[in-house]
């Protein structure tokens, strides 16, 4: 008997018409499993930091006990190492490789993945190294999402909106922002505000927020509650911290890609003893300066509390950002995330307390401050603004803030572009395909994509009628989707921006179609 190929033409576009409403409940459950899996990460890590500082009292009391531990690290991080190289995938933050999957440069075991990402992530982070939930809980979520679209033998149009509502999920429930779970998804993820994407994100990221609330209850990452509205008349001051902040995060970028070329020329060190580097520097960290190690989650709460002095928030900056580029460059499964907003509130306390000393600020101030910086600091870095409104505003459960996160997001992102820097994810990708040889051209030739691409005011495509535009081979236009009219394309039929380009191509050729019609869609503003 002839198998039906579920790939083909036919089948292909008939999903495209009938898949909307199915992508929501697809969304609700892939949110709910990626839900339960990031509970038993977070518990896991919590549980693992908790260890980790009671092994470094007893140290403490009993500094022979240093001998067995470092044994321990080295071991772990060998383990880890041997991970990471059998399974690259699991390596990093993971957001990256989880880009390259949906622009079909990569392929992912989902299985291996999300193993492979726990695993590896609990022994890495656990140890104490400078690494964050998030980025792995992404890559768990968009794992979840293509292996809900393998088991149930989903057409690829549709894995696609199924891995971008895992990663979406795995945000939401990493730092309980739902929102930030979506507009990520949209805005770095993705790359464009799809209502297709949007509707698949919306559910799973809800679905799994839910999830994650029923374990750790409603309550914000920072429950911050002696926070005040900054007056207007002192906006002055955000500006120029944004400005501070994101000649900071363009640094940040530089360093941390140039740590991982360090990692790679080092001859005669084994890849799979990378790991063990940053391992014997937490060692070290964990004895002369606790604060340092992990994600950051309790440092950030500590600096809310205020008791620390300027002196000593100077070398937590230092430390904590040549521990995060030793702890990354390495290649250990972990994100960025966490880190980056640890760093982010370190300066921004630093910030605060100089005005504090230098102007006679108010101290109340302080940690209005140290959010913003958060905020600016990481859309310096990932080049989200958004995004990172929304995180900071859902983080700490302050909506009060949201205009003053909104400017410092705008400023930072604004001296970042200025200063030509690409947002890191984009760069990491970059970076990892060129270590994978870029083998980016896989699929079956007999099986069909569709792909969806939003048209920008100001691209190549702007204003053009269709048989005007010199498609790439292997590719057709089979519809223009305008607001809810979904209009079957002519030859006189004019390209306007904020349409939506709905084309079928070979699987085959996805990666190639995809890159063309990303640059002949995009705006060219942003293109130089």
């Amino acid at each position: 008997m002839e198998v039906k190929n579920k790939q083909s033409t036919y089948n292909t576009l008939f999903h495209w018409n009938s898949f909307r409403l199915k992508l929501v409940f697809e969304g609700i459950g892939v949110g709910i499993i990626t839900g339960l899996l990031i509970v038993s990460y977070r518990y896991t890590l919590e549980r693992s930091g908790v260890f980790l500082t009671y092994i470094y009292k007893a140290i403490s009391i009993k500094p022979l006990l240093l001998v067995p531990w470092i044994g321990v690290l080295i071991i772990v991080g060998y383990i880890v190492g041997l991970m990471v190289k059998h399974e690259p995938m699991i390596s990093g933050s993971g957001i990256p490789q989880v880009e390259g999957v949906l622009l079909r440069k990569l392929h992912m075991n989902w299985l291996k993945v999300i193993l492979g990402k726990f695993i590896g992530g609990v022994l890495s982070i656990g140890a104490g190294l400078s690494l964050g939930r998030e980025g792995p809980s992404v890559q768990i979520g968009a794992a979840v999402g293509q292996g809900v679209s393998d088991v149930f033998k989903r057409v690829k149009i549709e894995e696609k909106y199924l891995i971008t509502s895992g990663a979406s999920a795995g945000l939401s429930a990493a730092f309980g922002a739902p929102l930030a779970g979506v507009m990520f998804a949209l805005e770095e993820v993705h790359k464009n505000f799809s209502p297709l994407v949007l509707l698949s994100a919306l559910s799973a990221a809800i679905s799994a927020d839910i999830v994650t609330s029923g374990f750790f209850g409603l309550k914000p990452v920072f429950n911050i509650s002696n926070l005040t509205i900054l007056p207007i008349k002192l906006y002055l001051y955000i500006v120029l911290l944004g400005i501070f902040v994101g000649v900071l995060g363009v640094l940040f970028n530089n360093i941390l890609l140039k740590t991982q070329d360090i990692y790679v020329k080092q001859s005669w060190l084994p890849k799979e003893m990378r790991i063990v580097i940053p391992l014997l520097i937490s060692v070290i960290l964990g004895v002369l300066l606790p604060k340092v190690l992990g994600g950051g989650h309790e440092l950030i709460t500590s600096l809310m509390a205020g008791h620390f002095s300027l002196t000593i928030l100077v070398i937590l900056v230092i430390v904590k950002f040549l521990f995060t580029m030793a702890s990354y460059g390495s290649g250990a499964p972990g994100g960025i995330f966490l880190p980056l907003l640890a760093i982010g509130a370190l300066i921004g306390n630093v910030y605060g307390i100089a005005l504090v000393n230098l102007l006679n600020f108010d101290s109340m101030y302080i940690n209005n401050f140290i959010i913003l910086a958060m905020a600016g600091y990481f859309t310096a870095v990932v080049r989200a603004p958004i995004t990172g409104t929304i995180l900071i505003t859902e983080m700490t459960g302050s909506f009060s803030q949201l205009l003053s996160l909104a400017v410092i997001s705008i400023v930072a992102y604004i001296v970042a572009d200025i200063l030509a820097s690409k947002p890191i994810y984009e760069s990491l990708l970059g970076k990892f395909l060129h270590g994978q040889g870029e083998k980016i051209s896989f699929g079956n030739r007999k099986n069909k994509a569709i792909l969806e691409f939003a048209v920008c005011m100001g691209s190549d495509l702007d204003g053009k009628q269709i048989k005007e535009v010199k498609w790439p081979s292997n590719c057709l236009l089979v519809a223009v989707k305008r607001g809810e009219n979904e209009i079957i394309p002519k030859g006189n039929t004019v390209i306007f921006p904020g349409d939506y380009l709905i084309v079928l191509t070979n699987e085959d050729s996805v990666s190639k179609i995809n890159d063309t019609l990303i640059i002949m869609t995009a705006s060219c503003e942003i293109l130089k």
